[in-house]
């Protein structure tokens, strides 16, 4: 008998990533035990948390059409289907960007003590914000980060590109500190185009990271913790046909994502490692995934997830395929003893 009966797997989301996030949390309800839990979708959207679908243990899986879907009652994340009150032992967040990857609802799932499956509110916030979270990162020595520049809206950007192209190498990445699957994400190889780009990335939040591009391999690796202990799972080494791992390249098929690995064991181990260790010093819980490049001159760190995609194409199924888990066993365990 497991510590939960009704799961919550909430997804959609306030940002650029909403179709993505549905893509995932439907899998992810499509994966969990339906012998063990009560399971039901919800789809969340600037403020409107609705229900989609549900599915009983040991019954079909029940959908709900547009303009008769239950709301959801938001002082208890409760929600009331064929006259039935339910309230939701455990919540699958499954929402790429805000409010379900930013910290919001998990502080508000923490004021009313429902547990979750992610990082708290606290970490998510630090690592939602890739300048934040990097200069975190940076202060614990163990991994390296590329140099970088950082820009407010309302910042002059004939200055900032002035600063840019004094201090880094191009070419640079613009990149938005909030957000993810490369929206508001710009290759920029001549000084020149600084200033646009910054613009473009302005479309996605208020705050904007320009990282110089470091040559070489790129690598992610998912950790999860259970009972107390934090594992890795196989590491993959994403190859794109494109200049770098767009959107196009992540969602359209134009990369290779090896997995596991073809990299030496010393490479295997130091990325493995590196990924228990920010995870630990973080304070990391759930299931998070990051992000490097491997230079000459060592391993550089890009970015934590604390919400990795999970479709059936997405880099965290293919690493627990490879190790060998059943992944209605790895979301089980992450319920139960994450």
């Amino acid at each position: 008998m497991g510590k939960y009966k009704t799961i919550a797997v909430i997804y959609g989301s306030d940002s650029s990533e909403w179709e993505v996030a549905c893509r995932s949390g439907e899998f992810t309800a499509s994966r969990i035990d339906g012998d063990k839990y009560d399971v039901y979708e919800i789809f969340a959207r600037f403020g409107k948390w609705q229900l989609v679908a549900c599915k009983k243990k040991d019954a079909m899986r029940m959908t709900f059409p547009e303009g008769a879907r239950p709301e959801v009652d938001k002082t208890d994340f409760s929600i009331t289907v064929l006259g039935e009150k339910v309230r939701f032992d455990f919540v699958y967040i499954m929402q790429h960007g805000a409010p379900g990857e930013s910290g919001q609802l998990q502080g508000y799932l923490e004021m009313l003590g429902i547990p979750f499956s992610t990082c708290s509110s606290a970490v998510s916030a630090i690592a939602f914000d890739k300048y934040a979270c990097k200069s975190y990162i940076r202060d614990l020595g163990i991994v390296k980060c590329a140099p970088d520049a950082f820009v407010h809206k309302g910042a002059d950007l004939d200055a900032f590109s002035a600063q840019v192209a004094s201090s880094l190498k191009f070419p640079v990445f613009v990149k938005p500190t909030i957000g993810g699957s490369s929206f508001g994400v710009t290759m920029v190889k001549d000084p020149a185009d600084v200033a646009t780009a910054v613009g473009y990335a302005f479309s996605e939040g208020p705050t904007v990271l320009v990282e110089q591009g470091i040559d070489g391999r790129e690598f992610t690796c998912a950790a999860y913790r259970t009972s107390g202990t934090v594992h890795t799972l196989p590491i993959i080494e994403i190859i794109t046909e494109n200049e770098y791992f767009d959107y196009d390249a992540k969602y359209n098929g134009h990369s290779r994502e090896v997995c596991p690995a073809e990299a030496s064991e010393e490479i295997v181990k130091l990325v493995q490692e590196t990924t228990a260790r920010i995870y630990e010093n973080l304070d990391c819980s759930g299931l998070v995934r990051m992000d490097y490049i491997y230079a000459e001159d060592g391993l550089y760190f890009l970015e934590v997830n604390t919400i990795p995609g999970m479709t059936s194409a997405s880099l965290v199924p293919k690493m627990v395929r490879a190790a060998g888990i059943d992944i209605t066993d790895f979301l089980t365990d992450i319920i139960e003893n994450g």
